[in-house]
């Protein structure tokens, strides 16, 4: 009788349970909650850039009709003189201030990386800058260089290392770039530092243990497990100062105005002017969406590449 229920029981097919699918209730939830985010980016992203991509594709002055030419305004990028000379200096200034950027907030964060007496007043001390305006910290440099009004001068003059007077916002090219990758440097270095410190203090500490312990020095210590631990934040610190330069406009347009001669114009100046002072509204579009381009590649890159070194080495 048992051996007949237990065959009975064998043949009787298992039913297993459905699997649970999301309610419709938890599905309309769900994009109750997304639907304002969505609505405040659709209104304040998506719609501004078709609305520019529009007016890029058309004659658009600040008063009167726009006429529809594409792709006039684009073509007329390639002649004109002062945005080639634009995107030359902005490519130029981008290199330069990525490079001296890096290091320097590099440096500042490896040394308060350790906890020492001091480092906590350091550490402050150095991202203090990023709490002031750009545009107040452009003022502010403004009037400590003016020829005029400014400190510098006298101070250098007093110490002897300056005969005379130096206009260093708009004497030269060279005077009035480094005046603004000075400010630059004073300003961003504080706050990228605090992004790279953070990285730092992410890495654990039984990993540099383990590699002293096997006989690395610093400089290899550095080289094999700080920078590859540190590639995501690295990453990050650099597609933030290269977008930033790219973008660059205020300490150009308070500290120089774009000169001496043109020679300090960024891009967003050259869109400014198309659109404030020329009122030609449909070139400052195409001018933008072409920087736009620009900046998607330079982030897909930079997000591509750190991608692929991340396979290579889980590999």
């Amino acid at each position: 009788m048992v051996t007949m229920l237990r065959r009975a029981r064998a043949e009787v097919p298992v039913q297993v349970p459905p699997a649970r699918r999301p309610s419709r209730r938890r599905a309309w939830l769900g994009a109750a909650y997304a639907a304002p985010t969505a609505l405040v980016v659709t209104l304040l992203f998506l719609v501004p850039l078709g609305l520019v991509v529009w007016m890029s594709l058309h004659h658009w002055p600040l008063l009167g009709e726009p006429e529809f030419n594409a792709p006039a305004n684009y073509t007329a990028m390639t002649g004109d003189a002062l945005v080639r000379s634009a995107v030359w200096f902005t490519l130029k200034y981008t290199v330069v201030v990525t490079v001296l950027l890096f290091m320097l907030a590099f440096g500042l964060a490896l040394l308060v990386q350790r906890a020492r007496p001091g480092a906590g007043f350091f550490r402050t001390a150095f991202f203090l800058p990023a709490a002031v305006g750009f545009a107040s910290a452009s003022l502010l440099f403004l009037g400590l260089l003016s020829d005029e009004i400014g400190p510098i001068n006298d101070a250098l003059a007093t110490t002897g290392l300056l005969d005379g007077y130096v206009s260093w916002t708009s004497g030269s090219a060279n005077t009035a770039l480094g005046s603004a990758i000075l400010l630059v440097l004073w300003r961003f270095a504080g706050f990228n530092m605090l992004i790279l410190l953070t990285g730092l203090q992410a890495v654990p500490l039984e990993v540099y243990e383990a590699a002293r312990m096997d006989g690395a020095g610093r400089l290899q210590i550095f080289r094999r497990i700080t920078l590859p631990l540190m590639r995501p934040t690295i990453a990050l610190v650099l597609t933030l100062m290269v977008t930033g330069s790219l973008l660059a406009f205020d300490q150009f347009w308070i500290l120089t105005r774009g000169g001496p001669d043109n020679s300090t114009t960024s891009l967003v100046m050259v869109i400014y002017r198309a659109a404030f002072i020329d009122l030609d509204l449909g070139s400052a579009a195409a001018v933008s969406v072409a920087l736009l381009g620009v900046l998607v590649l330079v982030s897909l890159v930079q997000l591509g590449v750190l991608r692929r070194r991340s396979r290579q080495e889980s590999a």
